[in-house]
């Protein structure tokens, strides 16, 4: 199951990455051999070179890290929203990370020994009480800017995801074991990975004078039904870490269970916009296995929602009616002005996407041919 999850998150985020590109263009080209994407309204645009979108140097290495796929797309999508804070989408050109390969990240993210100098993450000691695997995963961006007929590197952001709690064995096939891991370590362990990654970060020589944004982010526990929240970054210009900003990003799960203390007003407005927006679904469309949110905040401000509905449909008319419901259903009765993407799926397959863009009141869809 984790595994299909797996796929799944990263099916849409590929498809949601095509569909942006296509509807953005490819124009704004900025010399012979680097273009960009274009953007939409709060996005940033994305470096083409030679024709090619600039992936990754470390791709896949979170998607293989982590057991829980919202941690997974609460991440990367987190990251992005701390990096506007310092980058101006109007001003910054973003390229996914090309400074930090896969065997490094790789490297970093195991435990320090001898044949792994670099781990970030202690030694096992005690295989009957190990010490924690802090941090699980660390994600790069780069932000350009145009010089005359080059694309110059100006600025990069880290994202680090440390672990809240620790699944171990004592022994091979025996039962599992969870060690809780405190706010406070979390915060600890976090703010000593940070510093050692900017200190070899400015060993290079790319990244000796570039601002150097690092973001910390408190991973949920593998069964959880949310992903984690980012709760601190830094800006730094040198080499030791300046001062660290509070962040107040959380997610949370709607439509909440009956008895639920809802945290504020706004937590109860969205809960019943959700609500009612699920019982117009379930009503007029009966084959559905479940209808779910997550929701992310920052402080008490609805700033985005991921939904999944899950169906027992079988022929493409059924898909092809249910979607453009869909996308009706949506704009009547979730909450305008923030990100919202919708994900169909069967059992065993992605089935359709209904989505709308920060800033857009329209939404858009996408039905996968059932072949």
């Amino acid at each position: 199951m984790k595994n299909k999850l797996k796929k799944i998150t990263v099916g849409v985020a590929l498809l949601m990455s095509t569909l942006v590109l296509t509807s953005c263009g490819f124009g704004h080209k900025s010399s012979k051999n680097y273009s960009t994407t274009g953007s939409l309204s709060g996005t940033y645009q994305g470096v083409i070179k030679n024709g090619h979108y600039k992936t990754s140097k470390a791709r896949g290495v979170n998607v293989s890290q982590n057991s829980n796929s919202y941690n997974l797309k609460s991440f990367e999508s987190g990251l992005t929203q701390v990096s506007k804070r310092v980058f101006s989408t109007k001003n910054y050109i973003f390229q996914e990370g090309q400074y930090l390969d896969t065997s490094t990240v790789e490297n970093w993210l195991g435990r320090k020994s001898k044949s792994n100098p670099e781990g970030l993450n202690p030694a096992e000691g005690k295989k009957s009480d190990p010490n924690p695997e802090y941090i699980q995963q660390i994600e790069e961006q780069d932000y350009m800017q145009e010089s005359g007929n080059s694309m110059k590197l100006h600025g990069v952001t880290i994202g680090i995801g440390i672990n809240s709690e620790y699944n171990y064995q004592k022994k091979t096939d025996g039962p599992n074991y969870t060690k809780n891991i405190s706010n406070a370590e979390v915060k600890r362990q976090g703010e000593i990975a940070a510093q050692k990654i900017l200190t070899r970060l400015r060993k290079k020589k790319e990244l000796r004078n570039v601002p150097i944004v690092i973001a910390l982010y408190k991973q949920a526990p593998d069964d959880s039904l949310v992903g984690g929240s980012f709760f601190a970054y830094s800006k730094n210009n040198g080499s030791k870490i300046s001062s660290w900003h509070k962040l107040d990003y959380r997610t949370a799960v709607l439509p909440k269970a009956n008895g639920t203390d809802q945290e504020t007003k706004s937590d109860q407005t969205d809960n019943d916009s959700f609500s009612n927006f699920k019982s117009q679904v379930q009503s007029f469309f009966p084959n559905l296995s479940g209808v779910t949110a997550q929701a992310q905040y920052n402080g008490s401000s609805l700033t985005g929602m991921h939904i999944t509905i899950t169906t027992q449909f079988y022929s493409q008319t059924e898909i092809t009616s249910f979607t453009q419901y869909i996308a009706r259903a949506a704009r009547k009765y979730l909450p305008s002005g923030i990100p919202i993407d919708i994900k169909i799926q069967s059992s065993s397959e992605m089935q359709a996407v209904v989505y709308r863009n920060s800033g857009s009141d329209k939404f858009q869809s996408h039905v996968f041919d059932s072949y």
